[in-house]
């Protein structure tokens, strides 16, 4: 059984139509080819290291003198230094933001891995101990001038901020040097915590991952071309790639393959027991390996058999569960055991979790999270024709009545079909026999008991499903039709109705709480809607039989409009605008010439197109001769005038309230879509999706198209010192997702390259920018990023795109259906992303004010990223509107070409 598998991925957002373009955004500029990037990265940041260590040295010297002085311990003087405590004890004090002091002893671990704090007995982990004792070496703090108390502090604060950056990454270090049996629990929940976000181990199961947190050795090789293990060597160990490189070479054909960080090498020997089938060699100098043993890795795969539940029914497996233990909680001794469902038939899935709900007396609304994993993810492999059949099934009393009820919500269903239906679901109904049998053996009041709290289950459960999907079932004839019948059936039975009122009474009162509001009225009458509240923005969310106005262009660029439903398939697209049998087709063209010819059965191409992208009608002859609009070229000239009287705060505002608009239009279950392919959802649609996707496209083109069209160079630096002002308070407000916008287009190489723009900016605002670059490193999955948001609290928007890459990955390295069942595992994985997106959204979103003091609300980073003022020394600021209107107006070039001439145009 192969447990331990890695997989490659690329990220295409739009894989399931014509075309596979990738997210733009989702790659960086490097730097100049001339340069070696790594080296010269590696010794910018070690100087910045250096540097920062100097600024805590002399403050440290200045306000604690008394700090590092002589040491006597076990009849031993240790001259000049410190105690590990007192040092994360100082730490402490001067950075309130610290959460721990784990996070402190991650800051002083990178002074010692730079070799610039020492340990007396020179051991390479720091340690938060009393008789831990370290020292600068002082050939590191030269002071060539003596800052000012001012200078000092803003020093001070920048050096915390770079430490505690890489603080993370150095503790993680840290705890992978130690021994399996040195490490703590929380040694081990941090090692898991990492894992989750490592390619080799994404597909693993919770448990899996947790045994190998505890065994997972650290193992180091300082040079390329050292060579790991040879072909036909004896399997010992499964690695990891932690860092850097290595090739696969074997005889007779030489280097197969380059695999990089996060992939691993080495487990087909183990499992097999065979000789290893290639040689390994580094590739590349300081590469690092997580290193799991053989005996290990087998007693992880016996382990994971042994814990391993197999239902079977008629000879065949229908549902696999995985037992893990946890702690039984306050009071109360030993440990629990749990069930998780790995892989099974719909049906048995959807059975294991209607056991598992629990009914709370006291009418709270709780559920188990793997309930809300089925229900966001049940369209892959249960769509609601099969759902709303299974749930009837499983409420009693209704089996009877199971051809009739479903006549009701499926009218168009035939009577041949009707009894098919029920034919394949008799196949499941030995949980349905079992259950007459135990009714059977127990009396009355204890059968009356069991169908109350049967039927409950299923109404809580359904309850749930349409608070996620809220309106959306609306637009499903199949779901409302059952829901009606459902509807009646628990309108019939108080206990279920006064039940059903006391939940969403408990739901409403949350929402009243969170919004402030003072009144909370009764329930009168039972809907399964009365809690799902309408969009309340500006800008409402994108429906599939929303009619809207298609532009099309003939190959003359004359065009042609037509109002049609936005799931409109090609062929009615077509069929609108030019008579049947002329062999017209239907193309989408970028502003590059690309172009794509879409198929008919295509639909929801209009809100589909991507950035600068046109809709062209012509024969299949005529194709090959379509040339992009104009206007698809983007704007000849900026908007440098209208920015510079618009405050940075203003526009960063604007920006973020936009947003949250089109953040709030998307569902989550659009992801879902987006990532297995709409086509693959009756009825689906990614609009609002996409144009969230689109929006940041734009933010990031539009913050090159802007530096790239001004001519004046005191002006561009201006410009550039404003989009960095603008990211700055984007980050302050927790929009991600534009920050990275902006930051992106910063990064792009028609903008580094401005050599004489970037000499005007101040360092103290380059040295900004450069602490936000540093979040959009990509390394280790983006764990700067990850690291940063695991601080916020909602509500925020996320980085989108890194959510649709996360996604991706995971649909493409795991199979849907593993032995013909469903793998439960993967669509917990999936959901997990997903309820991402929930939890930004968890807390209400209140609009900003610019006069209100963005600074108040810091975070990441902390005072180290504040600038003194954001205002702009501008005219007055312009209206809201006004800044709103261009912001849904902006024009953009996305022509990666043509924005380097302009540049170079600007700078040669």
């Amino acid at each position: 059984m192969h447990l331990f598998r890695s997989h490659y991925y690329q990220v295409f957002p739009n894989r399931f139509r014509v075309e596979t373009p990738t997210i733009r955004g989702i790659s960086w500029t490097p730097l100049p080819e001339a340069l070696d990037s790594k080296d010269t990265m590696k010794q910018f940041l070690s100087d910045r290291v250096v540097k920062a260590a100097r600024s805590v040295y002399s403050v440290m010297n200045e306000k604690n003198p008394g700090l590092i002085r002589d040491r006597k311990h076990h009849l031993k003087t240790h001259r000049q230094c410190c105690s590990g405590k007192e040092l994360v004890d100082w730490l402490m004090k001067q950075n309130e933001c610290l959460q721990s002091r784990s996070q402190a002893v991650g800051m002083w671990q990178v002074l010692v891995d730079e070799g610039i704090l020492v340990h007396v007995k020179h051991e390479l982990n720091f340690q938060d101990k009393e008789a831990q004792f370290y020292r600068f070496q002082d050939s590191d703090f030269g002071l060539s001038h003596i800052p000012n108390e001012k200078e000092s502090e803003e020093e001070l604060q920048e050096a915390l901020a770079l430490l505690s950056q890489l603080g993370p990454d150095a503790l993680l270090t840290m705890i992978l040097r130690k021994t399996p049996s040195q490490r703590t629990a929380e040694d081990i929940e941090v090692i898991y915590e990492e894992l989750l976000h490592v390619k080799a181990a994404a597909h693993l199961s919770t448990s899996v991952r947790k045994e190998l947190a505890a065994v997972l050795v650290f193992e180091s090789h300082a040079k390329a071309g050292t060579v790991l293990f040879s072909q036909g060597d004896k399997g010992t160990s499964w690695y990891i790639i932690w860092k850097g490189s290595v090739n696969v070479i074997t005889h007779g054909k030489g280097i197969v393959t380059t695999l990089h960080e996060g992939e691993d090498f080495g487990q087909l020997a183990l499992l097999n027991d065979a000789p290893r089938a290639a040689t390994i060699i580094l590739r590349e100098d300081n590469c690092h390996f997580l290193r799991v043993d053989k005996q290990d890795f087998i007693r992880i795969l016996k382990d994971v058999e042994a814990n391993t539940v197999r239902l079977e029914e008629h000879g065949k497996t229908v549902l696999v569960l995985e037992q893990s233990t946890q702690s039984a909680g306050q009071g109360s001794a030993g440990t629990n055991s749990k069930y998780t469902v790995m892989s099974g038939t719909p049906e048995k899935i959807l059975e294991h979790l209607l056991e598992t709900i629990k009914l709370d007396s006291n009418g709270y609304d709780h559920i188990d999270p793997c309930v809300i994993d089925f229900l966001l993810t049940h369209k892959v492999f249960m769509p609601t024709s099969q759902l709303c059949p299974a749930l009837q099934h499983q409420y009693p009393q209704m089996l009877d009545r199971f051809c009739f009820s479903t006549g009701i919500y499926m009218p168009t269903f035939s009577l041949e079909k009707l009894f098919k239906i029920r034919e394949e679901f008799c196949e499941t109904l030995n949980c349905a026999c079992t259950y007459q049998a135990e009714l059977s053996e127990g009396s009355e009041q204890e059968k009356d008991a069991y169908i109350i709290d049967t039927k409950q289950k299923v109404v809580k459960l359904i309850s749930h499903w349409v608070a996620v999907y809220g309106f959306l079932l609306k637009e499903d004839p199949v779901a409302m039709d059952f829901l009606e019948a459902m509807k009646k059936e628990v309108a019939a039975d108080s206990r279920l109705s006064g039940m059903l009122k006391e939940q969403y009474r408990e739901r409403r009162r949350t929402k009243v709480l969170e919004n402030g509001h003072q009144s909370l009225s009764r329930i009168q009458h039972f809907d399964w809607f009365s809690n799902c509240d309408e969009a309340l923005g500006r800008i409402q969310p994108i429906k599939a039989k929303d009619k809207i106005l298609y532009e099309i262009y003939r190959p003359d660029h004359k065009a042609l409009t037509l109002m049609l439903p936005v799931d409109s398939p090609v062929q009615d697209v077509l069929s609108g605008v030019v008579e049947p049998g002329g062999g017209h087709v239907l193309v989408k063209m970028n502003s590059t010439g690309d172009r794509a010819e879409l198929k008919l059965e295509a639909s929801a191409v209009y809100t589909a197109l991507g950035l600068n992208e046109r809709l062209f009608i012509c024969t299949s002859s005529e194709v090959e001769h379509l040339r992009p609009l104009k206007e698809q070229q983007g704007p000849e000239q900026g908007t440098t005038d209208i920015l510079e009287q618009i405050g940075s705060k203003d526009m960063a505002a604007e920006l973020t309230n936009f947003d949250w608009e089109l953040f709030t239009a998307v569902h989550e279950v659009e992801l879902v879509y987006y990532i297995f392919g709409r086509n693959k959802f009756p009825g689906a649609i990614t609009a609002n999706l996409e144009r969230f996707v689109r929006h940041f496209n734009k933010l990031q083109y539009w913050v090159v198209t802007e530096l790239c069209l001004c001519e004046d160079l005191m002006k561009r630096a201006l410009l550039l010192k404003k989009f960095i002002k603008i990211a700055s308070v984007l980050k302050e407000q927790k929009n991600l997702n534009s920050f990275f916008a902006v930051m992106f287009g910063l990064s792009n190489s028609a903008v580094q390259r401005l050599y004489k723009t970037w000499e005007r900016i101040p360092s103290k605002i380059k040295r900004i920018y450069c602490t936000y670059e540093r979040l959009m490193d990509p390394s280790r999955n983006h764990r700067a990023y990850r690291l940063a948001v695991a601080k916020l609290n909602p509500p925020y928007i996320p980085f989108m795109p890194l959510l649709l890459k996360d996604m991706t990955f995971i649909h493409e390295g795991n199979p849907s259906y593993v032995d013909k069942l469903v793998n439960f595992e993967k669509m917990r994985m999936l959901a997990k992303t997903v309820n991402i997106v929930r939890r930004c959204r968890s807390q209400p979103y209140v609009p900003s004010s610019p006069q209100r003091g963005l600074a108040d609300r810091m975070f990441l980073e902390g005072p180290a990223t504040r600038l003194s003022t954001y205002s702009d020394h501008s005219p007055p600021q312009r209206s809201p509107t006004n800044i709103r209107l261009y912001i849904q107006n902006l024009k953009v070039i996305d022509n990666q070409r043509q924005l380097t001439q302009r540049s170079r145009a600007l700078e040669c």
